[in-house]
């Protein structure tokens, strides 16, 4: 199954320390966990003050004690109306009027349900997590890196942004959804010193997507159908959630300055099929 994603170790990886990130600021959603603690992580060695948003608690133990002291925590429930404004309103009270990076990580996986399976409950939880608070986010911090002129929101997509062959119906339509959003947002401000990218990850080893499927609502015939497409990616996750964030490091960097609107996979090949 290419989204269970098992941490199969706990080792950190080796830490990198450079001033890539000295002076500026990036929000950071889905930090406790998986690729959204790595790339916090991964920002914090590079010298980024970071605001980390989960809906559940984070383990200090696994933040740097040198990077402490540039790292805030704020536990919220983005789905919440005014939420993802509020996380604009702590960082800029924390950290000063300006947000350099967006890196929106947070989702859920659906129950690889089909078009005349899903449910009504499910639809909305996938879209509301998946598309609809990553653009509610993006929303609230183009205003501030319009008035600087800059500013880099990566958006964390999947195979699913581009293939049907790779999720439920719900979760498809919302990787589609937020590539759709990317790519207008990255035309929309690319006059404006403002750039949108997506990564799309393949099955990533030390992540827990599949904990966020409802089992009760799992369609074993469509996930069935798709198995052979998935055998093709690999049998077990072998992409590591610190891989993912230096990728995302990247594409928030300078050096990725005329990068705008791109898809990135992730994924050994697999997006080639």
């Amino acid at each position: 199954m290419p989204f269970s994603h098992i941490s199969r170790s706990n080792e950190s990886p080796q830490r990198s320390i450079d001033g890539a990130g000295f002076g500026k600021v990036a929000i950071i959603t889905g930090c406790s966990s998986g690729v959204g603690l790595a790339t916090t992580n991964v920002f914090l060695s590079h010298q980024y003050e970071v605001l980390g948003v989960d809906i559940h608690d984070i383990d200090y133990s696994k933040i740097n004690a040198n990077d402490q002291g540039r790292f805030h925590f704020h536990r919220g429930d983005l789905m919440e109306e005014g939420e993802c404004d509020e996380v604009v309103r702590i960082c800029v009270a924390k950290f000063g009027p300006k947000i350099d990076v967006l890196a929106n990580i947070a989702g859920v996986m659906d129950a690889f349900a089909a078009a005349d399976v899903y449910t009504d409950k499910e639809w909305d939880r996938i879209m509301l997590i998946n598309l609809t608070v990553p653009t509610r986010l993006m929303r609230a911090v183009l205003p501030l890196m319009k008035a600087k002129s800059s500013g880099s929101i990566i958006n964390v997509c999947s195979k699913a942004a581009v293939s049907g062959a790779a999720a439920g119906v719900a979760y498809t339509a919302s990787k589609h959804g937020l590539l759709g959003v990317t790519k207008n947002t990255a035309w929309r401000f690319h006059d404006e010193g403002i750039r949108c990218n997506a990564i799309l990850p393949g099955a990533i080893v030390d992540t827990h997507l599949s904990d966020s499927i409802e089992a009760a609502n799992f369609d074993e015939k469509s996930y069935n159908g798709q198995a052979p497409i998935h055998a093709l990616h690999s049998k077990k996750p072998t992409i590591t959630a610190h891989e993912v964030a230096n990728t995302i490091l990247y594409l928030a960097s300078d050096l990725a300055r005329a990068i705008n609107g791109v898809a990135l996979p992730i994924d050994k090949a697999w997006g080639v099929i």
